[in-house]
């Protein structure tokens, strides 16, 4: 697997050209932040290794994909990406191919390990999360990050999200949509939401393969359908239960674009009006959406047009899904065709929301196009 970004080989009708205004003159382009990218630490691999309950989870994994997109994982778009999830020389060569000024690196789903009891989870996310924020401190105007806690324990994963932001400097954390069968708003979560609000740090959402089962085993429908009915599920969840009311001040993050959400959210709003058991909210459902933030990940400038009218461009991030093979890497193309955008709102999307919401300057950070592995 190799990232895709154009060169002078490709065909002038490569549907992945980007287009001269954005890509022509590097020096005007908008700094870009992409918020959607992973990163793996082999010390935690090794620190799971040969446990029963990873062994578990990988069997579980593959069952819902089915063998032939586990068998296309094992021989090509896994050794490709593996190789960019531990490489920081690939992965700042790979940034600078893209034009991108900074990743926001988050863990790989693949390394949540909702399964690992508390001895176990507070080793793991401690080095996780130090072996990240390390990452960062080598190349601070490349690289934000973003941590990962131990939700499966409720009143761990408060101090370990307070570590991550107050003593690493991590701009947030990463989690799931379900957390060990427990959906988002389960109330064992409420400290984790508090301590999130109170800290006025990023929680990404993104889901870790979907709960669908044989329905989607073929296709790879278990990634390209099933995640983002996950995200879907996980933001109703917090919606309908209350839990944003709870705590308005939240920095949500959806990944894949908040999956069906926003396109599909006047039926959301239907249910809150006629059904008594869906009218929790203290308004409709679509009501959220100018409060959570979502990421671009939506593949043509159709879909991501729609996306900005639902929620508006000021809620829309840069995001890839670097380094895995259904990343999106022409950022500045898909946000370029989008129609009616201004060149104002462009901006704000590959990198000015971004920057509001992790708290960074954009002078300081421009500086890190002069110097790009620097």
């Amino acid at each position: 697997m190799k990232l895709h970004t154009c060169s002078d080989s490709c065909p002038p009708n490569c549907p992945s050209q980007p287009s001269a205004k954005v890509w022509s003159d590097s020096a005007s382009r908008p700094l870009t932040v992409d918020m959607h990218c992973h990163v793996i630490m082999p010390a935690i691999e090794e620190m799971t290794n040969g446990r029963p309950e990873k062994t578990a989870e990988l069997q579980e994994q593959a069952h819902g994909m089915g063998a032939a997109s586990v068998e296309h994982n094992r021989q090509v778009m896994l050794p490709e990406a593996g190789r960019r999830l531990v490489s920081l020389e690939a992965r700042l060569a790979d940034m600078d191919s893209m034009g991108v000024d900074i990743q926001v690196i988050s863990p790989s789903p693949s390394q949540y390990y909702y399964w690992a009891d508390r001895e176990l989870a507070t080793d793991l996310v401690r080095q996780q999360n130090e072996s990240i924020a390390a990452l960062c401190e080598q190349h601070p105007n490349r690289l934000c990050g973003l941590g990962n806690v131990a939700l499966q324990h409720g009143d761990l994963a408060p101090r370990q999200l307070d570590y991550a932001i107050r003593e690493l400097g991590l701009k947030g954390v990463e989690i799931s949509t379900q957390i060990a069968g427990r959906e988002l708003a389960d109330p064992a979560l409420q400290p984790f939401w508090a301590k999130a609000e109170e800290l006025g740090c990023v929680v990404f959402i993104h889901p870790f393969g979907t709960s669908l089962g044989s329905r989607v085993d073929q296709y790879y429908l278990a990634n390209s359908i099933g995640q983002p009915l996950e995200t879907t599920i996980a933001l109703s969840s917090l919606i309908f239960s209350g839990t944003l009311d709870r705590h308005p001040g939240l920095k949500l993050v959806a990944a894949h674009g908040g999956g069906y959400l926003p396109a599909y959210s006047g039926r959301s709003d239907h249910a809150w009006r006629v059904r008594p058991e869906a009218s929790r909210p203290a308004q409709p459902p679509s009501g959220y959406l100018s409060n959570i933030w979502f990421d671009t990940l939506v593949y043509d400038p159709v879909s991501l047009q729609h996306l900005i009218e639902r929620v508006g461009a000021s809620q829309v991030v840069a995001g890839t899904d670097y380094p895995f093979d259904m990343g999106d890497y022409q950022l500045h193309r898909l946000v370029d065709d989008v129609a009616g955008l201004s060149d104002e709102e462009k901006a704000r999307i590959l990198g000015g929301n971004a920057c509001r919401l992790l708290g960074l300057s954009i002078d300081r950070a421009l500086p890190a196009r002069n110097g790009r592995t620097a």
